[in-house]
């Protein structure tokens, strides 16, 4: 697969029987999440990319698939689904192989939380439809201040989280669910935000 291509019509990871359908944006990190897990899971698919910013999300077929014009939307079959989190949880009790929670309730109950920190708490408050509204109302100035300082809030928090762990990931030596929600944020705060991540590279970058 190669996710910087933005084929309208999508480009065929698999053959053309596969049911596993991923509408993605190349530079969606919720979509990175999803093809991670897909491809952790040695799952195959057929990508279709929606060119954001050709407005193709808010073509009444896309419309279809998901009334809130986001990406990721995966479509399994007569399943569809149109939420990271909720595609990444559908794959976990639909294809178990190569497992993203570990067994034991904590180990999955921490990465659960780490993964719902940044849906929740890091990655809405940097959707670019909220910082334009910013630099509208208050200025380009105030657009980084807010970045830096909700997403600083977010990274705290997970750093405070997963403290104990000194394994290759983030909750140990195995690569889980919070390692595939995490990825994508960090590359997004480095690479589009200037994030200064050097202070983090311990509790991160194992």
């Amino acid at each position: 697969m190669d996710p910087n291509s933005q084929e309208v019509c999508g480009s065929s990871h698999s053959s053309a029987s596969t049911k596993l359908l991923l509408y993605s944006y190349w530079q969606s990190p919720c979509s990175w999440r999803v093809w991670f897990a897909l491809n952790l899971k040695g799952l195959t698919y057929e990508y279709k990319a929606v060119d954001l910013l050709n407005g193709e999300h808010f073509s009444l077929e896309f419309e279809r698939l998901n009334p809130l014009h986001y990406v990721p939307v995966l479509v399994d079959g007569d399943v569809v689904v149109g939420d990271s989190f909720a595609i990444l949880l559908y794959l976990e009790e639909k294809y178990p192989q190569n497992a993203l929670l570990p067994s034991d309730p904590k180990g999955s109950a921490l990465n659960l939380q780490a993964a719902s920190i940044v849906s929740s708490s890091i990655h809405p408050r940097h959707l670019m439809s909220l910082l334009e509204y910013i630099e509208e109302k208050a200025g380009p100035g105030v657009r980084l201040l807010w970045t830096e300082n909700h997403m600083g809030k977010g990274f705290d928090g997970l750093e405070k989280l997963l403290k104990e762990f000194n394994g290759r990931y983030a909750t140990g030596d195995e690569v889980y669910m919070a390692d595939v929600f995490l990825a994508p944020q960090i590359c997004i705060a480095i690479r589009r935000f200037n994030l200064d991540m050097t202070h983090r590279e311990d509790n991160f970058a194992h």
